[in-house]
């Protein structure tokens, strides 16, 4: 049975790195930081698994990522090639993206949420560790990404770009480890809202005392992102409902909840080709960056385009996960029944997808697109 909770939260993070990437709008990414939320939801699962299934939990994971990255390769890769990519051993990294796989000009924007993948890829394999020294010894290994971040950002420590995210989105993870053992939920307000506030005043004054390249953008600034999306999850996940039966009561939103769980991976790999698709419409029909209604039009046309490419390819995330195939995931989830431990039936828990191939992007309505 579904976390219909964490099944909100996906469903709005997804919603929310769409239009953020059509809008470039930085202050969506103050008022939700979907990404490190994202990476907190998997890492839930992750711990949720492995307590399930041990280190076998790794290959299930690994299915249910990589099928629907080898759809977009059949589709892009060639289309790289015949544009200029170089063939070259590298390519074969599109199967299994342990590093950024090659792209070529227009893919390397195209493409580039590919770095999600990259590190979920890295995370899922360093979880098995992860999740023995957390049971272990919580709090230091909650602490150890943001203590690797720090001496990074200070420049005591000039790690490369992979230890960065770690320090990054691995805390993030971690934080999702935390919610499944119910630390999160067990700490008192006397407890949590002060920490979480600590979290987020000493992210906010890193920011504004270290603006990024895109100003207050949480995507140009490791430290400030990962401070701020702390407070965040322990907020939306430490204090998570213990229901949400109202969305039971509304079939239409209940159905988009479940359409967009069952298609998140398709939804975020595909919706950035058509964003950078879409982007010469601000020349050619004269949507400015500051017009809502040409912004409007473009968030509903990307939507529209990756509801398309959904229905075409999004069943290959129900073969992935072992389930019916649909072109229309529409079936409503009932409520979730607790386990022993607070785990639902599925793995998941209770109370509880941009920069890479081009690190530094702007808005999509400007001369670069950020891929977060």
């Amino acid at each position: 049975m579904r976390n219909r909770y964490l099944d909100l939260l996906r469903s709005l993070a997804i919603v929310r790195v769409v239009v953020y990437h059509v809008t470039g709008w930085a202050t969506l990414t103050i008022v939700f930081p979907a990404m490190s939320v994202m990476f907190a939801l998997a890492g839930s699962l992750m711990a949720a698994s492995l307590a399930r299934s041990g280190p076998a939990a790794v290959g299930r994971r690994l299915r249910r990522l990589l099928p629907s990255l080898w759809v977009l390769a059949v589709v892009f890769v060639p289309a790289m090639l015949f544009t200029g990519l170089a063939v070259s051993p590298g390519v074969l990294l599109w199967l299994f993206p342990i590093a950024d796989p090659p792209a070529n000009h227009w893919g390397a924007l195209a493409l580039s949420v590919i770095w999600y993948l990259r590190d979920y890829l890295w995370f899922v394999l360093a979880s098995p560790i992860a999740f023995w020294l957390f049971r272990r010894a919580p709090v230091s290994t909650l602490l150890a990404p943001y203590l690797l971040l720090v001496t990074i950002e200070v420049g005591i420590y000039p790690a490369p770009p992979v230890l960065r995210e770690f320090g990054l989105y691995f805390g993030a993870w971690l934080l999702g480890f935390a919610h499944h053992a119910g630390m999160l939920r067990r700490l008192s307000g006397r407890v949590l809202y002060p920490l979480a506030l600590t979290l987020a005043v000493g992210g906010g004054a890193w920011i504004v005392g270290h603006p990024g390249p895109r100003g207050y953008d949480l995507n140009g600034n490791p430290l400030g992102n990962a401070l701020w999306s702390a407070a965040f999850i322990l907020i939306v996940l430490g204090r998570a409902p213990a229901g949400i039966a109202w969305l039971s009561r509304s079939r239409l939103a209940d159905r988009a909840v479940t359409l967009l769980n069952r298609r998140a991976l398709t939804i975020y790999l595909w919706h950035m080709p058509f964003v950078v698709a879409l982007t010469p419409l601000v020349d050619v029909v004269g949507w400015s960056h500051q017009d809502p209604v040409g912004l409007a039009i473009r968030v509903l046309l990307v939507f529209a385009l990756v509801g398309l490419v959904t229905l075409v390819v999004g069943w290959v995330e129900d073969v992935a996960a072992r389930r019916r195939p649909e072109l229309i995931p529409v079936g409503s989830a009932q409520p979730a029944a607790v386990q022993p431990g607070g785990e639902t039936a599925d793995g998941a828990t209770v109370g509880r997808p941009v920069v890479p191939a081009q690190r530094t992007a702007g808005a999509a309505t400007s001369v670069e697109i950020n891929a977060r």
